[in-house]
């Protein structure tokens, strides 16, 4: 009987009404394209869409656009690491389906 109940709480689980929210996957995005194929993700528990934009710095400490990783994470926050050569910028967002394009490609 134990058995039967928590079995029915798993189907629920998988059963939820929740829309589902997908994401676009790629490791090297550029001006508009993709460098390995566009795939996307669905969004799973406590994910979001993310972009991570990859930024060079000068020898003047300024960023310069490399490039962008798209992807489905988990546990994503909007933050910034600071390298000696690189600055990474996270952008995590689940408000739309596909919002994890860069902005102004």
């Amino acid at each position: 009987m134990a058995v039967l109940f928590l079995l029915g709480i798993v189907c629920l689980a998988w059963t939820s009404n929740e829309p589902t929210t997908f994401c676009y996957k790629c490791k090297k995005y550029h001006l508009g394209l993709c460098y390995d194929g566009m795939l996307s993700c669905n969004l799973q528990y406590q994910q979001s869409c993310a972009t991570e934009n990859i930024y060079v710095l000068s020898r003047k400490g300024r960023s310069l656009y490399y490039y962008s990783k798209l992807s489905c994470m988990t546990n994503c926050e909007d933050v910034n690491f600071l390298g000696f050569e690189t600055r990474t910028e996270l952008i995590c967002c689940k408000h739309s389906n596909y919002c994890n394009l860069p902005q102004g490609s």
